[in-house]
C-alpha cells in the first residue's frame, strides 16, 4: 500500500488530515476568542455602569445568546442569510456565531469583574483626584481581571470545545474530520481517542498559561 498503514486500517495521510482539521478547529476557535472577548469586554462594561434603555437592550440580545442553544444559532444563522440574498461559507457563518457567543458569555464574566471591585476602593481613589478612566486603569482593571481570569479561561475553553458544533454547517474541524474517517475505517474508538488527545493538546496550553498567570498574581 503505497500511503503505509497504522493502526488498523488507518494510513498516514488520515494524521495529516486530522492536523489539518486541528488547526481549522484552533483557528475559528482563536478568531472567535479573540474577537468576542474584546466585544464582550466593552459590553460587559457597558452594562456595569450604563443605565440607558439601549444598553437594558443590548442586555435582553446577549442573553438570548447565552441562552439558545449554541447548534440552534448555527444553523438558523447559516439559513438565514440565503434568504435575504447573502450565501456565507460555513467558516463565516461558524466564526460569527461562534464570536457573539462567546462575546455574551465574556460580557457576564466582564460585568462581574467590575462590579467585584469595592465600591469604597472606588470612592478612595476618586477621593485622591483620579478621573474615571484613571479610576478604571489603575484600580478596577487590575482587581477585576484576577477576579475574572478563571471564569474567562473556562469560557475560552468552553468556546474550544464548541467549536465541534461548526461542524453541522459542514465546515470540516476535528469532529467532521473524526466522522469522515470512522465511517471509512469503521474504527470509532481509535479515530476518537485521537480525536480528544488533540483537543487535549489544544486546551492544555490555555490552562496552564493562566494558571501561571493566576500564581504569580498570587505572590505579587
Amino acid at each position: 500500500m503505497g500511503t503505509g498503514t497504522f493502526f488498523f486500517d488507518l494510513q498516514f495521510s488520515d494524521a495529516g488530515f486530522l492536523l489539518e482539521a486541528a488547526g481549522r478547529t484552533l483557528l475559528i476557535s482563536v478568531l472567535a476568542i479573540s474577537i468576542g472577548s474584546f466585544f464582550g469586554c466593552i459590553f460587559g462594561w457597558l452594562l456595569a455602569v450604563t443605565r440607558l434603555a439601549g444598553v437594558a437592550t443590548l442586555g435582553l440580545i446577549l442573553d438570548v445568546f447565552r441562552s439558545v442553544p449554541l447548534i440552534i444559532q448555527l444553523i438558523l444563522f447559516y439559513n438565514f442569510f440565503p434568504i435575504i440574498g447573502f450565501n456565507l461559507s460555513p467558516f463565516s457563518a461558524g466564526t460569527i456565531v461562534l464570536t457573539l457567543y462567546t462575546s455574551s458569555l465574556v460580557a457576564a464574566v466582564t460585568r462581574g469583574g467590575i462590579d467585584a471591585v469595592p465600591t469604597p476602593t472606588r470612592r478612595a481613589a476618586r477621593s485622591l483626584g483620579m478621573t474615571y478612566w484613571q479610576d478604571l486603569r489603575f484600580i478596577v482593571w487590575p482587581i477585576g481581571l484576577r477576579a475574572v481570569l478563571p471564569s474567562w479561561t473556562g469560557v475560552a475553553l468552553g468556546v474550544l470545545k464548541d467549536s465541534a458544533l461548526v461542524s453541522v454547517l459542514g465546515y470540516v474541524e476535528l469532529l467532521r474530520a473524526s466522522q469522515i474517517l470512522i465511517t471509512r475505517t469503521q474504527e470509532p474508538f481509535l479515530i476518537l481517542a485521537i480525536v480528544g488527545a488533540f483537543y487535549f493538546a489544544l486546551s492544555f496550553p490555555i490552562s496552564r498559561i493562566t494558571e501561571r498567570i493566576e500564581r504569580r498574581w498570587r505572590y505579587d
